[in-house]
């Protein structure tokens, strides 16, 4: 499995993964960092972030949770080389992306937000 930049012509797939608007995504791969893991050409994941101050905000995350950690070491790559924390919320049913925080060194950092009425939990990595 590779990693590279997301381009345009992978909003499509990144709209399947998610669910939203292909016009959603394609504006996600503009407006953020936008990492993709593939096979082939087959997107199977990916990780959107932005920086802001001292924290990167990890803004959507997709895969199982393998890929996920995987994923995961591309803002935390960024952000020990900027000595900035990594920062994301994950909803309570979204299992997945639970396992991969805490497998990738996010500690539980409170509760987040609700969206819709569904609860999140905030995580937190920072560099050693």
């Amino acid at each position: 499995m590779d990693i590279r930049d997301a381009i345009e012509a992978d909003a499509e797939r990144l709209a399947t993964l998610t669910g939203a608007p292909t016009d959603v995504m394609r504006n996600l791969v503009h407006d953020r960092t936008v990492r993709v893991a593939h096979e082939a050409d087959d997107v199977r994941g990916f990780v959107s972030y932005d920086a802001q101050e001292k924290t990167i905000h990890v803004t959507q995350l997709e895969g199982d949770p393998e890929l996920c950690e995987r994923l995961l070491e591309e803002p935390t790559r960024f952000a020990a080389g900027e000595n900035m924390e990594v920062e994301l919320l994950v909803t309570e049913a979204d299992e997945s992306a639970q396992t991969a925080v805490e497998r990738a060194g996010f500690e539980e950092h409170g509760p987040g937000p609700s969206f819709d009425g569904t609860r999140t939990t905030r995580y937190r990595w920072t560099p050693d």
